[in-house]
């Protein structure tokens, strides 16, 4: 059954229009970007295989152009638009992280890392600087490493730290594997670093590592 055909108050643009986004499941969501769905099959049809094939909607977002473009009612256009929307998601924390405390937003704290790192095939580490307001300033992958390990030269902090006049620092990076358990390393690195940046009164609030859709906190474990 087409969509048209539908009940009007269980179609999915007009239930996000009555009832809020919220109230929209995953397949419905990814309906609305769809459009249209593909003979035989109404968009959410669509888009409950294309949830199915890829296992989650964040499994569909951190996709490769190859990988989506396979996908059946998919190609380089949809492939460009879903990469606009993460974009978009992406500029919009970000501007609201460097509007407001950073301390005050922990939940757009994680997102935006979460957005940023989780779907990368490699180990980065990323850093955001702060001002004495803990207003975000800029944001930095320093290093990039294999899918096990990179390295990590804590003067090279120091000195984007300096570079932007940072009163403190928030620090992340993923692991591909999935896994988000902080190995003896990291904890090891986040205390290096946390002696480097206090030469120079700089604070280092957190250490979040992001593995998939999950982002743990030093700060939460007590690490820091």
């Amino acid at each position: 059954m087409a969509i048209t055909d539908w009940p009007l108050a269980e179609r999915p643009r007009e239930k996000l229009l009555g009832r809020g986004a919220d109230a929209l499941s995953d397949a419905e969501l990814l309906a609305i970007f769809l459009r249209t769905g593909i003979k035989g099959k109404s968009a959410v049809d669509l888009a409950r295989e294309l949830l199915t094939r890829c296992g989650s909607l964040s499994a569909l977002c951190s996709a490769s152009q190859q990988e989506v473009c396979a996908l059946p009612g998919m190609g380089q256009a949809k492939f460009a638009q879903l990469q606009a929307v993460l974009e978009i998601s992406r500029r919009a924390l970000k501007e609201k992280l460097a509007t407001g405390n950073a301390l005050n937003s922990p939940t757009a704290v994680r997102d935006y890392l979460r957005m940023k790192l989780q779907s990368l095939p490699h180990e980065v580490f990323f850093v955001l600087f702060l001002d004495a307001q803990n207003r975000v300033i800029g944001s930095e992958e320093l290093f990039r490493g294999t899918l096990t390990q990179t390295s990590v030269y804590p003067r090279e902090v120091v000195k984007r730290a300096l570079h932007y006049n940072a009163g403190a620092v928030i620090l992340a990076h993923n692991h591909p594997s999935g896994v988000a358990e902080p190995s003896h390393a990291d904890e090891t690195l986040t205390q290096a670093l946390k002696q480097a940046l206090s030469l120079i009164d700089v604070r280092v609030l957190d250490h979040f590592i992001v593995a998939g859709s999950g982002v743990l906190s030093f700060a939460e474990r007590g690490l820091i």
